[in-house]
């Protein structure tokens, strides 16, 4: 037995090399930064969610060994045995006022306060209803909930509005990504907000990507939409892109988070995250707070590359995030263009199915506010010459 699933788990990774769909760790000898090392080649990255370009910030480095001397490296515990340290609580005191909630509660990851939020606000005999292009974090919780899971096209209002007409059930939650981390897009968020205020459903939100980016002062998806806990009772943001650490939380009102608390077991039953690590995030959040600079030179660089590609014939997405994809199609031509980009200098990952829907393997490009002007011109010159060889 153990010898034919041994030759099935060899069919399958020689089915994935066939396919163009293998995925590769590349081993960077450096920090993150707009230029980093693999394999001994330096290379502008381009690929990266560091987008305010905090993961190797001097003072968040520091804000680290400061919490690394005064708590230790591990937390410990779970947060409700002995692992809940003062780190913990000043930083969820800072993201609730923040983002303009009564409490927030600090996760291990971004992955896990997903799960965490689905399994516990949906279950059996209740609904969870996504976009189709949700983070998968979002479709591994509705699927694992226990609850009825359906999804809509992608941005459909009518087709939510459809869905949650159909619902029967004493709950329904409906979750999507802010920013969709592959497009770059915004969900409609006030007219999903307004569908589920006329239904009755809870909404979650995913802001990943959106959280430190946009807004005025930077909170987020929601702060741009104009868009508070009455028209969105739960918000979930993560420290490892803008903000340049590690960890997630999950913000609301005060009883939503105490049920969260009690209730979810993602949250119960694992190791907090490391006080140092919350150390550092208070710091990334003090950074963006006074240095709004940072967020307003990145958005110039999106507005410049649109135009920079737009001038040399290439795609430009409808996305006014630092995420610019460049859909090529084919999973062997993505992949080939990848790593000719490489050899020229620029590193730049190939999104490939399963990752992405079939047919629109893609460059997914990421802008950084430490990058400059002159690298992102290099690299859309070399993406155009790139394409019309492939052509």
């Amino acid at each position: 037995m153990s010898n034919d699933i041994d030759e099935s788990l060899r069919q399958w990774l020689a089915d994935r090399e066939d396919a163009n769909q293998r995925r590769v760790r590349r081993c960077l000898s450096t920090p993150q930064g707009p230029v980093i090392e693999i394999g001994g080649k330096p290379l502008i990255n381009f690929c990266s969610n560091d987008y305010l370009g905090l993961a190797n910030h001097p003072a968040i480095a520091a804000a680290f060994k400061r919490g690394v001397d005064e708590y230790g490296v591990g937390s410990g515990a779970s947060q409700l045995v002995c692992g809940h340290s003062e780190a913990h609580a000043k930083l969820e005191e800072q993201l609730a006022i923040f983002t303009g909630r009564e409490r927030a509660l600090v996760f291990s990851n971004g992955y896990m306060a997903n799960l965490a939020v689905i399994s516990t606000f949906a279950g059996r005999g209740n609904h969870v209803i996504g976009d189709r292009l949700n983070h998968a974090s979002l479709i591994d919780g509705a699927r694992l909930s226990g609850a009825r899971f359906r999804r809509y096209p992608h941005a459909d209002c009518q087709g939510l509005e459809r869905m949650l007409a159909s619902a029967k059930g004493d709950r329904t939650l409906v979750v999507t990504d802010g920013v969709f981390s592959m497009d770059g897009d915004l969900a409609p968020l006030q007219d999903i907000a307004g569908i589920c205020r006329r239904h009755g459903a809870r909404l979650m939100v995913d802001d990943a990507h959106g959280f430190g980016v946009l807004g005025e002062s930077g909170a987020g998806i929601l702060e741009a939409f104009g868009l508070g806990s009455s028209g969105v009772s739960i918000l979930m943001g993560t420290f490892g892109k803008a903000l340049g650490g590690y960890g997630a939380f999950v913000a609301g009102d005060a009883d939503i988070v105490e049920y969260l608390v009690q209730a979810a077991r993602p949250y119960i039953y694992t190791t907090a995250l490391p006080p140092a690590l919350a150390v550092a995030a208070r710091e990334s959040l003090r950074l963006i707070r006074e240095e709004p600079d940072r967020r307003q030179y990145l958005h110039s660089l999106i507005d410049h590359y649109k135009q920079a590609a737009s001038d040399l014939g290439l795609p430009v997405p409808a996305s006014s995030t630092p995420i610019q994809p460049v859909i090529l199609g084919g999973a062997g031509r993505t992949v080939q263009i990848s790593e000719a980009l490489r050899e020229d200098g620029y590193f730049v990952a190939a999104i490939r199915p399963p990752t992405v829907p079939p047919e629109t393997s893609r460059l997914r490009i990421t802008l950084s506010a430490n990058h400059t002007r002159e690298q992102v011109d290099g690299l859309l010159e070399s993406i155009s010459a790139l394409m019309r060889l492939a052509a």
